[in-house]
């Protein structure tokens, strides 16, 4: 899977592009603010290459490892 291909599953896994109010790297997370946490789909992020997901409120970190970057970066891509 490319990195281009996991961004486009995470961001699937988040609820759309419509559900993403923000989205930030943070050392090896993707750290996002989303409209509807029930949009989230954490197994379908973890099938994406999460090693964990959290979610508190509209809050959503999802676990990438040190990708973070390139993966923020083809997401703002996508967004």
């Amino acid at each position: 899977m490319t990195y281009q291909d996991q961004a486009t599953r995470i961001l699937a896994g988040l609820g759309g592009v419509t559900n993403i109010v923000e989205i930030e790297p943070c050392t090896t997370r993707l750290r996002s603010e989303v409209r509807d946490p029930a949009l989230v789909d954490a197994a379908a992020l973890r099938a994406a290459g999460a090693h964990g997901v959290m979610i508190a409120g509209h809050v959503v970190q999802v676990v990438v490892g040190p990708t973070v970057d390139v993966l923020a970066s083809d997401l703002e891509e996508l967004m």
